[in-house]
């Protein structure tokens, strides 16, 4: 089975546990990953979503470069 490329906003919302509405809401905030509006469905690249996802990353102290 081949990995999807791309995923629409229910799909995204089903990986991260979150409302579709949250998406939208992202969306016309300027905020969130990156999309794309091809013949009016919204569409999110994998390779953004993995980027958002690593930009989201929180370290805690103990994970963090320089703990002792």
């Amino acid at each position: 089975m081949r990995k999807p490329h791309c995923l629409n906003q229910k799909e995204l919302a089903r990986r991260w546990t979150i409302s579709h509405r949250t998406l939208e809401r992202w969306r016309w905030a300027g905020e969130g990953p990156a999309y794309m509006k091809i013949g009016g469905r919204v569409v999110y690249r994998l390779e953004d979503i993995i980027a958002f996802e690593q930009g989201q990353l929180q370290q805690t102290a103990d994970t963090a470069p320089g703990a002792a």
